[in-house]
């Protein structure tokens, strides 16, 4: 399989940037995204020119590293997948393909398709914790969970905070993101306890970093790899008025 790509070229966040053609030669349609990106950076270190900067870990959809825009919808556009998950075989012999960084103000570019994701972690540590003392083990049935629950905080505890939602919102929101974090703790016993101050700490901390606001129009559920529900924040929504009226 031959395929012409379009890659978005940039030295650092102060210089302009622009898309380069490339050509991807001999790919094996069983390859991953990022493992047809590994070929491409060969060919250009071969030539002795600057390979593609991307970002990638765990490459299992897991660690939510690996941010694309693939022909215009982050992850490429497949329900439930990351970009790493996301082969080859969807794609056919001679296809153009388009790959982007995430686009949003509070993502800056470091470099070509790498963005600079840490207003999340500033967002995590706003309040995306439960502080406690330390001690022995609990038993585990010491503290009883109704299953409803437990289940809906594991829904949302499946958030690998890669930033699609905000790559593809047209307010560059972070709404989907920040209420996963503040779902799966104030949904358990454990978490309760900070419920009000948490959710006031990291929608704040949210406005800061410079996220746009929710407009409801569903986008960032329909590309999150894990199918985080936009229910999630209706519920944030309702933590965050609750604690606002208690004056927290």
């Amino acid at each position: 399989m031959n395929l012409t790509l379009k890659v978005w070229r940039q030295k650092n966040a102060n210089t302009p940037g622009r898309f380069e053609t490339y050509q991807a030669r001999n790919i094996i349609p069983d390859m991953s995204f990022l493992e047809m990106l590994d070929v491409v950076n060969e060919d250009i270190l071969a030539r002795g020119e600057e390979p593609i900067a991307f970002d990638s870990d765990c490459r299992e959809g897991i660690c939510g590293m690996c941010s694309l825009v693939i022909n215009g919808a982050p992850h490429g556009g497949h329900r439930g997948t990351a970009s790493c998950q996301n082969h080859m075989r969807h794609y056919k012999d001679g296809d153009t393909i388009t790959i982007e960084p995430w686009r949003a103000k509070a993502f800056p570019i470091i470099k070509d398709l790498v963005t600079n994701r840490s207003a999340f972690d500033r967002i995590i540590q706003a309040g995306g914790f439960v502080s406690v003392n330390t001690g022995g083990t609990p038993d585990g049935n010491a503290l009883p969970v109704p299953k409803t629950d437990a289940d809906l905080s594991m829904d949302a505890a499946a958030c690998i905070g890669c930033g699609a939602c905000v790559a593809v919102c047209k307010n560059a929101s972070a709404m989907l993101f920040v209420a996963a974090k503040i779902s799966h703790l104030n949904l358990l016993p454990q978490g309760k306890a900070e419920k009000d101050r948490r959710a006031l700490n990291m929608v704040h901390q949210m406005d800061q970093e410079g996220f746009g606001n929710c407009t409801v129009t569903g986008s960032c559920e329909a590309v999150c790899p894990k199918e985080i529900s936009l229910s999630f924040i209706a519920r944030m929504n309702r933590d965050y008025g609750a604690a606002m009226l208690k004056g927290r």
